[in-house]
């Protein structure tokens, strides 16, 4: 795939990345910057975990666990400031995908947000989940009462969760990101670059503003 076509499947709902298979990262590593791969990955992007408008000239593809101490710093710090100066213009589309790693809690909190994302709340749940990290934070027993807190069909979400209905989902997303070479959460995927770890506002800008300067100079359809 040209680094073009790359750059022109962005615009459509499911996400065709020329990825970095890295070696070497570790949990919360340096930011990597990946040569492109031999050929594209492909993997869905619902609307319901995407952040952006869809014609965005920058994809960011997040692969992260609600457990990652890492991750919830990302949310905490940088991801607020990617939606004000990049998100909201229009200039970049953020998608979510699990990369549960941290053991079976892990995998609870992204089927739980699965099911909320039922109900038109994976966002709020997503903040949610990152926001109460910690300790036994993700019971069974708090996973519903999370749900309560937001105002979702309680029982509709217990449901959701006692039928496993996402496990295979789940556990596809994460066979995926180590496909794709991630060996720590949270890694992240920009327009085929990959960086690793929690990495401050300065980096992402860094890469996104080349990025964007690459695909000013692309053609368009």
């Amino acid at each position: 795939m040209t680094t073009e076509a790359a750059y022109r499947t962005l615009r459509s709902w499911t996400v065709r990345l020329t990825l970095t298979l890295a070696a070497g990262l570790t949990f919360g590593g340096a930011a990597t910057a990946g040569q492109q791969a031999a050929g594209p990955q492909t993997f869905a992007s619902e609307p319901e975990r995407t952040l952006g408008s869809p014609d965005a000239p920058v994809t960011i593809v997040e692969f992260s666990d609600f457990q990652c101490s890492f991750c919830r710093k990302f949310w905490a710090e940088t991801l607020p400031r990617l939606k004000e100066t990049y998100i909201k213009a229009g200039q970049v589309r953020f998608v979510y995908q699990h990369f549960t790693v941290l053991g079976g809690h892990s995998v609870a909190a992204a089927k739980a947000v699965e099911c909320a994302g039922e109900q038109g709340k994976f966002w709020p749940y997503h903040d949610k989940l990152f926001d109460s990290q910690g300790g036994l934070a993700f019971t069974e027993a708090k996973l519903r009462r999370y749900a309560r807190d937001l105002g979702l069909d309680a029982e509709a979400f217990a449901h959701c969760l006692d039928s496993r209905k996402y496990q295979q989902k789940v556990e596809d997303e994460t066979r995926l990101g180590f496909q794709l070479g991630a060996r720590g959460t949270p890694t992240f995927f920009l327009n085929g670059r990959m960086l690793a770890g929690a990495q401050p506002f300065e980096v992402f800008q860094t890469a996104l503003e080349e990025a964007l300067a690459k695909t000013r100079d692309l053609p368009r359809r």
